[in-house]
C-alpha cells in the first residue's frame, strides 16, 4: 500500500506547479511522498534510438542532476519491458544483477530495482526509477499496480500542460522531417524523397529543435511524444 491513502490527492498538486522544472522534481517528490521508497530517478524517453536520458534524482543526500547518464534501454532488460508493456516493473536478488547496468547499482546493500513508465495513452514520454525501499517493505502486485497508475496520472498531467496552440509550434516542413526522423530515416532518405537537399534537412531540425527547447533531436523527439504532437 502507499504511504498515503490520498494518492489522487497527491497527484493533483502538479496541477498547481507553474514551471516546468518545478514540475519534474514535483513529480518525484509526491511520487516519495506517496510511495515506501527512499530514491527516485527520473528519465525522459524516446523511441528514436529507444534512448533513455537522465534529468533528475532525489536521494537521501538531496537533489541531483543526471543528465550524464544516457542509455539505449534495449540495454536494459528491465527499464525495457516496463516502457513497452507500459506497466511497472521489479526485480530483486540475481536478476537485479542479470538485468541492471552497473551505473545503476549505487550503494553495495542495493539488490532491487523498480521501474515505472510515464505515459499518456499509448505513447511512453519517460520513466522513474527506484533501488531503495523502506525497511521490510514488500513490492506486492497490488503495489505495482499503484505505481504504474501513478505513471499513468503524471502522463496525464504532462499532457494537460499543453494546450491546442503545440500542434502548431512547428512549419509543415519541420513537422514533417521531425516525423520522418522518429521513424528512422536518414537525411539523405529525406532528402532524396523530399526532393531538398541535406543541408535543407538539417536547417529544419536545427530550427525545431530550438522551437521545441531541446538540447538534440533525440531530446526533441521525445518532447513531440510528450507533447503529443506525434504518437
Amino acid at each position: 500500500m502507499s504511504k498515503d491513502s490520498t494518492f489522487l490527492d497527491n497527484i493533483q498538486i502538479l496541477d498547481e506547479v507553474d514551471t516546468h522544472e518545478e514540475k519534474l522534481y514535483k513529480i518525484l517528490e509526491v511520487y516519495m511522498n506517496t510511495f515506501p521508497v527512499k530514491n527516485a530517478y527520473l528519465f525522459r524517453y524516446s523511441p528514436l534510438g529507444f534512448i533513455g536520458e537522465g534529468i533528475i534524482g532525489i536521494t537521501s543526500i538531496g537533489l541531483l542532476h543526471i543528465r550524464d547518464i544516457r542509455d539505449d534501454i534495449r540495454s536494459l532488460p528491465l527499464i525495457y519491458s516496463a516502457i513497452y508493456e507500459r506497466k511497472a516493473k521489479y526485480c530483486t536478488g540475481i536478476e537485479y544483477l542479470k538485468q541492471i547496468n552497473i551505473k545503476y547499482i549505487t550503494t553495495a546493500n542495493v539488490n532491487s530495482f523498480l521501474a515505472i513508465p510515464i505515459c499518456f495513452g499509448s505513447v511512453a514520454i519517460g520513466y522513474i526509477c527506484t533501488n531503495e525501499f523502506d525497511d521490510d517493505v514488500k513490492i506486492t502486485d497490488q503495489l505495482l499496480f499503484s505505481f504504474t497508475e501513478y505513471g499513468r496520472q503524471v502522463g496525464k498531467i504532462l499532457e494537460k500542460t499543453n494546450g491546442p496552440e503545440d500542434l502548431q509550434i512547428l512549419s509543415r516542413r519541420e513537422m514533417e522531417v521531425m516525423k520522418r526522423i522518429s521513424w528512422g530515416e536518414s537525411i539523405k532518405e529525406m532528402a532524396d524523397s523530399m526532393l531538398i537537399s541535406e543541408v535543407t534537412i538539417n536547417q529544419y531540425i536545427k530550427t525545431a529543435i530550438k522551437k521545441l527547447k531541446a538540447q538534440n533531436r533525440t531530446q526533441a523527439i521525445a518532447e513531440m511524444f510528450r507533447r503529443g504532437i506525434i504518437s
